[in-house]
């Protein structure tokens, strides 16, 4: 993924999510309840916006190194 310098916002986030929701492992969706409900720093915000930017059409290895990655940041904030 490439490096971007804009800050993404809680909502630029939220609606990021809501657009790849479908295509996330069920298990995920509490967890980004939770992420949601909570405020976060901005590397953390930009860090999961970018994970989920353009999820859908990343192939099956990127989709699973980026769940493994969103798992670990959901399971730990």
């Amino acid at each position: 993924m490439s490096e971007c310098k804009l800050d993404h916002s809680h909502v630029d986030v939220k609606s990021k999510y809501e657009s790849q929701a479908e295509f996330l492992p069920e298990d995920m969706k509490p967890l980004f309840e939770q992420f949601f409900a909570k405020e976060h720093t901005q590397d953390l915000l930009n860090e999961v916006f970018h994970l989920l930017k353009k999820y859908d059409l990343a192939d099956e290895q990127e989709q699973s190194k980026r769940n493994n990655r969103l798992y670990l940041v959901l399971n730990n904030v």
